[in-house]
This record gives C-alpha cells, structure tokens and sequence, in this order.
C-alpha cells in the first residue's frame, strides 16, 4: 500500500513564530493541492533552530506550544501534519496534526552534546517511540540526531515508514554521509525512510536542506537539491501495519489516482556547495538581522575579491560598497584591481587614501614597526566603521581561516565587522572558489567577477614596503595542510610528525595557531562550512601552559 508524502525543505527564522507558521500553512495547503496524505516539517520549524538559551524561557516554550495549537486549528481535511516544536520542559518534540487536533507528539531521544550542539543543556531527553497509523501504515518518527543511534526499538514495532525531522547543518562533504545513513537506517528496520532537512541560514550555521527518500532497500526515491526552499511530495510503498499503533488516525488505505512526479536531484561539486552555502549564510545574516547592504574594504587581494563576489551573489551588486584604502606602501596594482572588480560587477566603489590620517596620528604618538603596520591596519578599520555608522552598511571582515588560525589578523584592524563570510575556509580554498566562481561566469556568458590578477600575484598585506604574507608565514600550501591536520584533525605534536612535517614547521604552526585563541575570540561571526570551525566547534582555553611536545 502507498501513502503519498510531502516533505517541507523550508527556511525558519529563530524567533519568528508567526512568520514561521505561516510558511508551515502555506506548505500545508500545497501538499493538500498535490494529494498529499502527509506532510513532514524539519525540526523546530516553529521556532527555528537552534534555539540555544531561548529554550529555558516558560514565555518561549509557552508561545511554541500556542502557536502549534493555532496551526492545529487551521489544518482541516485528511492530511497529517508532522511539526517540530518546542514543548515544555523543555523538550525539542514533534506534534502529529490531524482534522485541527493534535493527536500525538514524539520527543527527541538522542541529544547531541557535540560540536555546535549543546542540547544536553537546553532540552530534556524523551524515553519513548511512537508509532501512528495513517491510512493502515504504521508511521514511526525520529528527530535527527536519533537516527546516529540504533533504531532497535523502532525495528521491534516493524513501522510501515520512518519520518525523520532534521535541523542538520551544513558541513563540506556531509550529503554523502547523510544518504548513507539513512540507507542504513531503512535496511535496520525493514521499512522506508522518509528524511526532511531544513535550508537557511543562521547565525554562523548554515542548513541546506538535502532532503532524501529511500526504500526499505535503501534504494534512492527522491532526494531534493540541495539550499533551495521547496515542497517534494513522493509516493512511497510501504507494508500494512501489523504492531499495536500509540495512535490510530485511519485504517482505509489511500486512493491515489495519479502518480506524483518526484525528483532526485543531481549532487553538487565541492565548489558548488561551498559557494552557495557562503552565499546563503551571508544573504540570510543580512536579511534576517534586518541589513540591506554591506560594505567592505576592497584591497585588490583575493580575500576581499572573494568576499566582494560572494555579497554580490547574495545581495547583489547595487547593496555591496568597496572602499579601496591605499597607504604609501600600496602598489599601484592594488587599487587597479579593485577598480577593475568594480567595474565588472557594478558594485558602489570609492578610494579613500589613509596616508593623511597615518600622518596625522604619528605626529602625536610615535609608532614603529609592527605597531605602525598595525596602526594602517586599525585606521582601515576605523574608517570603515565610519562609513557604516554613517550609511547604515554591514561591514564585512575578509579574513580566512588559515589568517585565523595563526593569528595573522590586527585587532581593531581587519578584524572589524559583523560577519565574517570566508572566516572557516583556508587560503587554498580562498583560490579554489575564485576559479570556480569565475568560470560560472564564464559558462554563463558573463564576465568573471575576479580579477586574474588577484588571484595570481602573491599574498601580501602592504604594510611595509615589499611585504608578503610568505616573509612571516610558510607558504599557503603547506601550512593549510598542517593546520587541517592540527585544528580540523586534532593531531598532535608527534601525530604531526607522523604525518610527515618537519619538527621546526609543526613546532611553528601549534605555537602560533596556541597564541591567537584571544584573537580569535575578538573576530565577527562567519559562515560554518567545515566540519570544525573555529568557536563553538572547537573550544580552547585562552590562557594555557599545555604544551604539545
């Protein structure tokens, strides 16, 4: 027997019940139009996720609670509504709607207390499953994190289907180990899986839906592309109930008189992903803190180059201002490439020269050296601050993560903004996308956004005269390679000797990646897209005496 699913891949705002309910009616009535006989909701979608602290407040759990009890009221006719929601606890839970009545709700079992996670702090665990007959299907459910344990309980009641709701985040490479996943779950309990993920951004993540169906076999039968909002509804064939359902809404198999038409959408590149993930993670910043622009400092170099080409992508280009900021040691290519973006984009630009105001400080306080590289650093900052008091901008910070991680950032300085769109991608990747990114304007019959020559010449911060970035680091290649090792792998001083560095380089790198935790303590939020992020995914001491050897 068949039950014709809807899945909701849709883009909460935390906090935003109202604006949330309104696109679980919307869907609703969608899903209904197509003959749906259910429709599956992500995670949370009522109050968008994750909620953090919010989850302690009664207010809160209290405006979940009567907000799922309004939607209830407006779901009329055959359909079952599956949605997540906050339930007092507090308790991250899923209601089951039917004919304006909640007829059951399931509470999630597994709290991930891991990474960006801190459910253990915010959520009560649920001790039970749940099993709901719809039209003779007996339909069980999980909440995300649930389907990374044994589903041995859920296997025992032998569902007819499995609805999983996700607020799963995006990381690189993730797809793969979602669908295999749940390709294992569907096998475990003999039964399809039915997975719908959320899309949007929030905060430093980023959900980008990905939404999958397969059958007991774990044969694939639709899967969603992956950062767009939309409705899948799929026919999926399932085995008449034969446990003792919790809840039984209807015994009649379902009439379907046409088959739905269903897609599995093709998988993205590793470029793809990324760039719309940064692109998602910015656009849904601005949007939802309610921004309309940005602003940031266009030097030439490739950061800024990028971090110009990816607001332009979110926002476009007439909401992205480029202020160019030459000091007496800038070369005359620098302001030449930024003008060159500007003008293939479109985007607002303006030179704004810093060497009088350098003048003007020293001739109160005498700096030298790296103070005085730091105090260009710091008048960029200012600078741009001004411009965004002034006309309301978002400034946005173009530092990467291989900057990050050793500390190669000036407090005050280029450290400025409020979000940080490249802060969790190494240098290497800063490359990779500009290449990619430019050859989609290519392939599209535009012009490429990126000056070549930003992309080629080398990495240099124009402090002093011929500085580059190699005269105080180890070349980008080499040190993204010891820094994925050291902070996305954990490895130590004798794993990274393992792993083939020198003692001299890994001895470098651990002391200069140790020292600026404090920086990055400092730095504005920024897209996550790495599987270990600076901040919440990996959180060390400021002050430590540890030492790796």
């Amino acid at each position: 027997m068949k039950l014709r699913v809807a899945l909701a891949q849709i883009n909460p705002t935390v906090g935003d019940l109202a604006g949330n309910s309104a696109l679980i009616r919307d869907s609703v009535i969608d899903a209904q139009a197509q003959g749906a006989n259910l429709i599956v909701f992500p995670e949370m979608i009522v109050t968008g996720y994750p909620v953090e602290d919010l989850a302690l407040r009664p207010s809160f759990q209290a405006a979940s609670i009567q907000a799922v009890q309004e939607i209830a009221d407006s779901i009329t006719g055959d359909i079952v509504a599956v949605v997540g929601y906050l339930d007092q606890g507090p308790k991250n839970a899923v209601a089951v709607i039917h004919d304006r009545k909640v007829r059951a709700t399931y509470v999630k079992r597994h709290l991930p207390n891991y990474g960006v996670f801190d459910e253990f702090r915010n959520f009560m665990a649920g001790d039970q499953s749940l099993v709901v007959r719809i039209h003779g299907v007996d339909v069980a459910f999980a909440i995300c994190e649930d389907i990374w344990h044994s589903l041995e309980s859920i296997a025992t009641r032998t569902p007819g289907l499995l609805v999983v709701s996700n607020g799963s985040p995006f990381e690189r490479n993730k797809d793969d180990v979602r669908l295999a996943l749940v390709q294992k779950r569907a096998k475990e309990i003999a039964a399809p899986v039915a997975y719908v993920n959320m899309t949007g951004g929030q905060d430093d993540l980023v959900f980008d839906g990905d939404t999958i169906v397969v059958a007991k076999d774990g044969s694939v039968l639709a899967r969603a592309p992956q950062f767009d909002d939309l409705l899948i509804v799929v026919d999926i064939e399932c085995t008449k109930g034969s446990s003792q359902p919790n809840v039984v809404i209807s015994e009649e198999p379902t009439q379907l008189p046409e088959v739905a038409t269903t897609i599995v959408a093709t998988r993205l590149s590793n470029e793809a992903e990324m760039w719309q993930a940064l692109v998602m993670g910015l656009r849904d910043y601005i949007r939802k803190n309610g921004f309309r622009s940005v602003v940031l400092g266009l030097s030439g170099g490739i950061d800024s180059a990028l971090v110009a080409a990816i607001a332009i992508d979110a926002l476009g280009a007439k909401q992205v201002s480029g202020v160019a900021m030459p000091s007496k040691y800038s070369s005359n290519h620098s302001v030449e490439d930024a003008q060159v973006m500007a003008t293939a984009t479109g985007i607002h630009f303006r030179v704004t020269p810093i060497a009088p105001m350098i003048e003007a400080f020293m001739e109160n306080v005498e700096l030298k050296g790296l103070a005085e590289e730091n105090l260009q650093a710091r008048v960029r900052g200012t600078t741009l601050m001004g411009i965004s008091n002034q006309e309301g901008h978002l400034v946005l910070a173009t530092g990467n993560k291989s900057e990050l991680a050793v500390g190669y950032s000036t407090l005050y300085g280029d450290a400025v903004g409020g979000f940080a769109p490249i802060k969790d991608i190494y240098k290497t990747d800063v490359w990779a996308l500009s290449r990619y990114r430019n050859a989609l304007a290519l392939e599209n019959g535009a012009i490429p956004p990126i000056p070549e020559r930003s992309i080629t010449k080398e990495p240099s911060a124009e402090l002093r005269p011929d500085q580059k970035d190699s005269d105080s680091l180890p070349n980008y290649p080499l040190l993204d390679q010891v820094l994925r090792a050291y902070v996305d792998e954990d490895h130590g001083y004798e794993a990274l000797l393992a792993d083939g560095f020198e003692a001299d380089l890994v001895r470098r790198v651990i002391s200069l990646v140790d020292k600026a935790e404090y920086k990055r303590r400092q730095y504005p939020p920024g897209t996550k897209v790495s599987s270990r992020a600076f901040g919440k995914d990996r959180r060390l001491p400021m002050t430590s005496r540890w030492n790796e050897e």
